[in-house]
Parts: C-alpha cells; sequence; structure tokens
C-alpha cells in the first residue's frame, strides 16, 4: 500500500476518496454504495445509504493503513452496518477471491511439474477449509448474536431469543488469524518452488495472496477494534439493567 493515503473524514469527497486509493472501490461495494457520487462528501453518501458515518469512515482509515484509537460508541445502526460490511466481505472472499487463486493454483499444477507443487494445492484447499469454518462461525453464531444483543438493548421487539449463554469474550478467545497462513503459503512459493513455465502465473497468484492477505489484515482489525469493543460496552450495558 502507498503510504501517502488520506485520512478521510465525513467532509472527505467520495471522488478524492477513489482518486487516491483506487482499491477503496470495494470498501463502497462492501457498504452497499453504488459507484454514483456526483462530487457529494462522505457523510451525504452515507446518509443516502442509511449508514452510520462514523463506522464507514474508521473502516476506510484503517484500509487506508492510519491506526484508529478512538472507542465508537455502540447503536443498533452502528452495529449493523458493521456486521452488513464484514458479511459483504465474507460473501466476496468465498465468491470472488479464493476461487481465483484456486484457479490460478490449478492452471500452475497444469504447467510446473515439479513436486513441491502438490504441496501448494494441499496446503491452500485445506487453508480454505478453516475459512470457510471461520466465516461460519461469524455468519451464524457471532452475528446473530450481535445482532440479537443490541436488538434487545433498543427494545426493538419484544421477541427476542432466550440467552445462549455465548458471549463475546468466547468469540476473542477463539478469534483465528486466517491471514497468517496466507504468508506460508506464500514464502512456499518464494522459497521452495522452482520457477517452471508458470512465471506470470506466479506473478498474478502472488499479487492475489498480497492483496488478500491486507484485507483480510483490516477484516480483523475492524472485528477487533470495532466490533468487539461495541459489543463489550453492549453487553456491561446490558448487564447493568438486569
Amino acid at each position: 500500500m502507498k503510504n501517502n493515503l488520506i485520512f478521510i473524514s465525513p467532509k472527505t469527497k467520495v471522488t478524492d476518496i477513489i482518486l487516491n486509493n483506487p482499491n477503496m472501490l470495494i470498501i463502497f461495494e462492501h457498504f452497499g454504495i453504488c459507484y454514483e457520487f456526483n462530487n457529494k462528501l462522505l457523510e451525504e453518501v452515507c446518509s443516502k445509504y442509511n449508514l452510520e458515518t462514523d463506522i464507514v469512515v474508521t473502516v476506510m482509515n484503517l484500509f487506508n493503513g492510519h491506526n484508529i484509537k478512538e472507542r465508537l460508541k455502540y447503536s443498533y445502526k452502528s452495529v449493523e452496518t458493521t456486521i452488513n460490511f464484514l458479511k459483504s466481505n465474507h460473501s466476496y472472499y468465498s465468491s470472488e477471491k479464493y476461487p481465483k487463486l484456486k484457479e490460478l493454483i490449478n492452471k500452475m499444477v497444469e504447467v510446473n511439474d515439479h513436486p513441491k507443487i502438490i504441496m501448494v494445492n494441499k496446503f491452500f484447499d485445506l487453508y480454505y477449509a478453516e475459512v470457510v469454518e471461520h466465516f461460519e462461525y461469524e455468519n451464524n453464531t457471532v452475528f446473530p448474536y450481535a445482532i440479537g444483543l443490541i436488538t434487545k438493548l433498543n427494545n426493538i421487539t419484544a421477541n427476542i431469543k432466550d440467552e445462549t449463554g455465548f458471549s463475546i469474550a468466547e468469540f476473542k478467545d477463539n478469534h483465528e488469524d486466517i491471514e497468517e497462513k496466507l504468508m506460508d503459503l506464500t514464502n512456499l512459493l518464494l522459497k521452495y518452488l522452482p520457477v517452471k513455465n508458470d512465471l506470470k502465473i506466479r506473478r498474478e497468484l502472488l499479487l492475489g495472496i498480497y492483496e488478500l492477505e491486507h484485507n483480510l489484515s483490516v477484516h480483523q482489525l475492524i472485528e477487533d477494534n470495532i466490533l468487539v469493543p461495541m459489543l463489550e460496552e453492549a453487553e456491561k450495558r446490558l448487564k447493568n439493567e438486569q
């Protein structure tokens, strides 16, 4: 990533955000924002799409490599905005990024007959199985719990499911770093697998892995630094009110 990426505020023009970092297009897509901005400010676009502006600004600054120390206050809208973004991430990774990497690995298998290529293929398959399990846990357990918790606090409906015993502390204790194993795959490609008729494919694969590593790193920062603190605060408030 470039080291001259801007620090974004609600008053930043959306076109300036994208011109400064075209990779931000995928972030807008994950928030459900179409690419028709008409020179609008970010806060205007967030209002149009009913998004919590502070969440969007924080996510974009994390993506641009800026450290965010401010603790965001929870609300139904802020938790919903964060979870919908993370769910869109999961869908993007599962339907686009990982299949593309697998396609490139399969192409390498076709042209590179070195025995270690089988290791690369097997490593990726095992890794992706772990990723699927990780996403399913968050989609089916963590995110529904988060929405249920914030719904209960806001008395949006009286039809709240009973407590399951799950807490956000359990998520923190079991939150694995799925980005780290991608670095192992990178090392395998760079250090141990000789190039044999696969230079172009390998370059595409490595660039795809680097991009995914960055996206997953930001994804985890969002969960650890935005979602978890908001839910911890919500749990604390609920406990005090009971």
